[in-house]
């Protein structure tokens, strides 16, 4: 526990001193904005690759596209509200400031990312159903998931 709160910690500054410009949308302001019927839902963009969105990813999640630029071909227009993530959130703040720069305004990181998600007991779904494991990532990101929901490698 220890080692995945000092853990955690050290992320999540490393994530805030490289990308300051990325507004974090912590995953108890996701839940609620999700729950609220009376606001546009965000697009949710998962920047995992193909294998670890199979295994599981967010309700109504598409994977970024390969070439961002699809985004306005799909009719994604500049002031659409978007949560992007990943596993811990690097890559999904990555992502997120490429938004930015191509003129996305409402544009979110989700602090923590899946992984915060799922440990806070949060929904995640594989193919249509709810499931509570996550792809790993690697032998090293593991240690951020609970035991009980991360797959083994």
């Amino acid at each position: 526990m220890f080692v995945r709160t000092i853990g955690w910690r050290l992320v999540k500054l490393l994530i805030q001193l490289q990308f300051p410009q990325v507004r974090q949308l912590t995953t108890t302001e996701l839940a609620t904005w999700l729950q609220k019927d009376s606001e546009p839902k965000p697009l949710l963009l998962d920047a995992r690759t193909p294998e670890e969105y199979r295994v599981s990813h967010l309700f109504d999640a598409k994977l970024v596209p390969s070439d961002l630029e699809d985004l306005k071909q799909e009719g994604i227009n500049y002031s659409t509200p978007i949560v992007v993530y990943c596993s811990v959130g690097y890559r999904s703040t990555a992502i997120a400031r490429q938004l930015q720069t191509m003129g996305y305004q409402n544009v979110f990181n989700l602090d923590g990312s899946i992984f915060q998600w799922v440990n806070e007991n949060r929904a995640v779904y594989r193919a249509g159903e709810t499931t509570d494991k996550v792809h790993p990532y690697d032998k090293f990101w593991q240690y951020l998931l609970s035991d009980r929901q991360r797959i083994s490698m």
